[in-house]
Order: C-alpha cells, then sequence, then structure tokens
C-alpha cells in the first residue's frame, strides 16, 4: 500500500479451500495475500457496479437484444486478447 494511502486492517474467515486458492494465486502472481485479496475486492465491486449499470440501463430502455449480447461479447473478446496481462511485483 502507498505511503499516503494508509491500509485497513481487516480479519476474515475463509473456508480452507478458498484459502489454499488464495495463496495459490497470491503466490502465482507474486503479491502478497493481503494485496491479492484487495486486487479480487476491486475486481468483484467492479463487476456489481457494472451489472448495476447494465440493470439500470435496461429499466429504461429495455432489455439488451441477443445480438447486441453478441457483439458486446465479440468486442470484449477482441480486447482482452490484445491486452497482455500486467507484470507485477512480488511484496514485501
Amino acid at each position: 500500500m502507498p505511503r499516503g494511502s494508509p491500509a485497513i486492517k481487516l480479519a476474515i474467515t475463509v473456508d480452507s479451500d478458498v484459502h489454499a486458492g488464495v495463496v495459490r494465486a497470491a503466490h502465482e502472481d507474486e503479491l502478497s495475500v493481503s494485496a491479492w485479496m484487495t486486487e479480487a475486492a476491486r475486481r468483484s465491486l467492479r463487476i456489481r457496479d457494472g451489472l448495476a449499470a447494465v440493470a439500470e440501463w435496461e429499466a429504461e430502455h429495455g432489455a439488451f437484444t441477443d445480438e447486441e449480447i453478441d457483439q458486446a461479447r465479440r468486442r470484449v473478446r477482441k480486447q482482452h486478447a490484445r491486452r497482455s496481462p500486467p507484470r507485477r511485483t512480488r511484496a514485501r
């Protein structure tokens, strides 16, 4: 965590299989468990915000058509294919 942005300590309990998966993923991504959990929580919150925005839009304009959804999937796949994952440094 950057010095200007102090972290808040959070104690959580997780199932043992989740713990093993988190520890493994953090190691593979060369992150501390805290950094990995923070990124996972950010990603989850971003997804929730996106889904809420879609629901709000559909409530106002109607549901997306199958074709619109297919176009969106193709666009996301294309963008994802161009992106290379950022190299992360090991947290200390």
